[in-house]
This record gives C-alpha cells, sequence and structure tokens, in this order.
C-alpha cells in the first residue's frame, strides 16, 4: 500500500551566529495571490514584466508573498523585529509566529523588545493575541516618525484607511509603554537605528554588528527578490512614496552590494537572508547556503 500524499511543508524558523549574537529567522507564513504585477511594476508594460518573470523561472500570473520576523538574543537581550499579521490572517496562511517562536524553543514572556519597522499591519497585528500583549513583558520600539505619522493620519490615502484603523487599535495602546527612535538610535549596543523611508513615511532599517559581523535588516526596503530588488526603479503600489522608495532601495542595496554584507529582508524568500550582487543593470538577490551554519 502506497503513503498517502501529505502537501506541501516547509521549515519555520532558522538560527545562526553572528559574531556573540543568535538570529532567528522565525517564518510568520505566506500568502498566495495574484500578481507580481500588480502591485509590483505598476508602471511598466505587462510584456516587459512578462519577459522578466520568465527569465526568472517564475510564473507571470501568481506569487508568494513571504513574511519572515527576525529576532536577535544578543546574550543579555532578546530583541524582536516585527510581528507579523498576527490572528486576522491566520485563515490565508500567515500569522504564526507564536507557532514558529514556540518550534524555535522561545516563549513570548522571554521576549525582552519589540521593534516595529514600521506601521503596515502585516509587521504591527501580530503585537496583540486573543485581544492582549502578544509579549507581555517586552518594551515596544517604533520609529518616532512613523509613529507619529499614523497617530495623526494626515495625508493618508483612502486604501491607507484601514491600516491606520488597525495602527489605531493595535499600537496606538502600546505608545505609553514605548520608546521612540530615530536614525542614528541604538536600540541596544550593537543595533542601531538607519532611516530608509518611502515604502513608508518613516519606515527604519536597522545595522547589527557584533564581534566584527554584521548584518543589515531592511525591513521593506524591496518587497520581492526579483520584481523590486533586480528593478529597483520599478514603482510599487504599496510604497507612500514612491520615487522616495526607489531612492531608499537603490542606496540600500548599493550599501549591501559594496560592502558584501550579510542583508535580512521580510519579504525574501525564508529564510530571508542573503547578499546582493550589483548587475550591468541592476542587483540580484544571493540567497545565503551555507555560510553561516558553522558553528
Amino acid at each position: 500500500m502506497s503513503a498517502p500524499l501529505l502537501g506541501l511543508a516547509r521549515p519555520n524558523h532558522y538560527r545562526f551566529k553572528l559574531g556573540g549574537f543568535e538570529i532567528i529567522q522565525l517564518h510568520d507564513g505566506a500568502l498566495h495571490m495574484p500578481g507580481p504585477q500588480p502591485p509590483f511594476a505598476t508602471d511598466q508594460s505587462k510584456e516587459a514584466v512578462q519577459a522578466h518573470l520568465k527569465a526568472n523561472h517564475l510564473p507571470g500570473d501568481r506569487m508568494e508573498n513571504s513574511y519572515t520576523c527576525t529576532m536577535i538574543n544578543t546574550g543579555k537581550e532578546l530583541v524582536l523585529f516585527d510581528t507579523g499579521n498576527g490572528a486576522a490572517k491566520r485563515s490565508t496562511g500567515s500569522g504564526f509566529l507564536l507557532k514558529a517562536l514556540a518550534a524555535a524553543g522561545y516563549t513570548p514572556d522571554q521576549v525582552d523588545i519589540v521593534v516595529t519597522t514600521h506601521c503596515h499591519p502585516d509587521h504591527f497585528l501580530g503585537l496583540v493575541e486573543n485581544g492582549k500583549p502578544a509579549f507581555p513583558n517586552a518594551r515596544t520600539v517604533f520609529g518616532e516618525r512613523e509613529f507619529d505619522y499614523w497617530r495623526k493620519g494626515d495625508d493618508l490615502p483612502d486604501w491607507r484607511v484601514p491600516t491606520r484603523e488597525g495602527f489605531l487599535k493595535v499600537c496606538l495602546p502600546l505608545g505609553e509603554r514605548s520608546t521612540f527612535i530615530k536614525n542614528g538610535s541604538s536600540v541596544v549596543t550593537g543595533i542601531t537605528a538607519v532611516e530608509a523611508f518611502g515604502h513608508s513615511p518613516g519606515h527604519m532599517t536597522f545595522n547589527v554588528e557584533s564581534n566584527g559581523e554584521r548584518v543589515f535588516l531592511w525591513a521593506d526596503v524591496t518587497n520581492h527578490y526579483v520584481m523590486s530588488l533586480q528593478k529597483p526603479e520599478w514603482l510599487v503600489h504599496f510604497d507612500h512614496d514612491k520615487a522616495q522608495a526607489v531612492a531608499s532601495r537603490k542606496r540600500v542595496l548599493d550599501m549591501v552590494a559594496h560592502d558584501k554584507c550579510l542583508a535580512i529582508g521580510f519579504h525574501m524568500p525564508f529564510p530571508a537572508f542573503g547578499y546582493v550582487d550589483k548587475t550591468a543593470d541592476g542587483y540580484r538577490w544571493v540567497p545565503a547556503s551555507y555560510q553561516k551554519n558553522f558553528a
């Protein structure tokens, strides 16, 4: 008798060493959706996009949007970056950060600091579970400019109204127990905030260094390893200020490629870390293989 077909399976956590730190990649899940044009390459012809996808062995009519949260154990603090989609999206394939956290050997009450890179729902909805803070002992950290924008709600496009409603419900009540950071602020020793505005008004990235080793967390600077990474000038529907987002993409990708720096992207294919190469007409994502598997 043959064994039954069991369907798709994938890992939900990956841990590696960076100097004296441990980096833990936690898969919140993935959404399968039509695309990638739109939401990507909204200013490009269908023919150009289809040719680009075919050259990269990707289907032209559907895509996977993956969500990976990053946690850093400094040896003194457990710092979590972003919290995924939370319970609201579990029926569609994401919102499984807490499950990944448990599989990786941690409990929510061990988390000391939760950093929200920007206030889009897939980055903050997991702050709350069953109406209570999901990480009860954690201090929350927001970018000052980002938090202020969503608190005020000025210049808000209609399609972002639900995002602000989610912010007011989930993030705003945490304001009194939060720390607000700017460009150059230190989250903890070795983790420094770097502004990369455009995708959202106060979008923050983070430079992480320990014992001479470095990784750059770019959050949502680029959200697709073939579309907006290889072609950073192609416009993306989700970007708040599209020209500023293009400039931030090019600046960050140039830096990561020039410095040959390990990078982590929230929407890169899991485990969502690797390198960037400069090419003749853009950039190329190079997933890490065994570079960080040595103890």
